[in-house]
């Protein structure tokens, strides 16, 4: 008798509590069932780079224009893309720019340096931090350069941030040696990445957007 009683007690619990923790195991694995999508806001966001060089090195930025990134985390494929305005790279020189914006970039030619991604894995989490890696194709001076990323992200609730470090053989990717008589340049660029923006889910998935 007891043991009916224990049971039908132990059902009545189920039955009120059940369906909120049915509902609690199947939300956990789909928090990012659907496509993720990363708004990017140029306003927090910026791009340094460092040249090496004869005595020194040459710092400079350029300004993000805008992109957004989306990805599908079950399959890992990608789209959208980042946009760079190669018209906004600064190093503090006037001279030094001039020459950059007109016979190194020819950014009158190519005023964005875009990049498009294909595919993206490893596991976001809805909060905190997480290590993803991005497939994609860097649009430079006229031409697409085949790239691979490693990319570590901060999700704090519908905001995320990514710090991304890469080199650029910009030499052997065809723009033109900078270096003069006297100023010996490095052939290749180190850029630094910090992109902020907005998470958000397609309708029907459940992210930090809560959508």
């Amino acid at each position: 008798m007891n043991l009916i009683r224990a049971s039908v007690s132990a059902l009545r619990r189920f039955m009120a509590h059940g369906p909120v923790l049915l509902g609690l195991i199947f939300l956990i694995p789909s928090a990012w069932a659907q496509e993720i999508t990363f708004q990017f806001d140029p306003a927090q966001s910026r791009v340094q780079f460092t040249l090496g060089a004869t005595f020194h090195e040459v710092h400079g930025t350029f300004q993000l224009k805008g992109g957004t990134l989306h990805f599908n985390p079950a399959s890992g494929e990608a789209g959208g893309s980042l946009i760079v305005d190669a018209t906004s790279g600064n190093t503090g020189n006037e001279r030094r720019d001039r020459r950059m914006h007109r016979q190194i970039l020819e950014d009158q030619k190519y005023p964005e340096i875009v990049f498009t991604a294909q595919h993206i894995s490893g596991k976001l989490a809805p909060q905190g931090t997480s290590q993803m890696e991005m497939q994609g194709l860097l649009s430079l001076h006229g031409e697409q350069h085949p790239m691979t990323l490693t990319v570590p992200v901060q999700v704090n609730q519908t905001q995320a941030s990514a710090e991304v470090h890469f080199t650029l053989p910009y030499m052997k990717w065809g723009l033109k040696n900078p270096s003069t008589f006297v100023l010996r340049v490095s052939d290749k660029v180190s850029i630094d990445v910090h992109a902020v923006g907005r998470l958000s889910s397609v309708a029907g998935a459940h992210g930090p957007s809560g959508t």
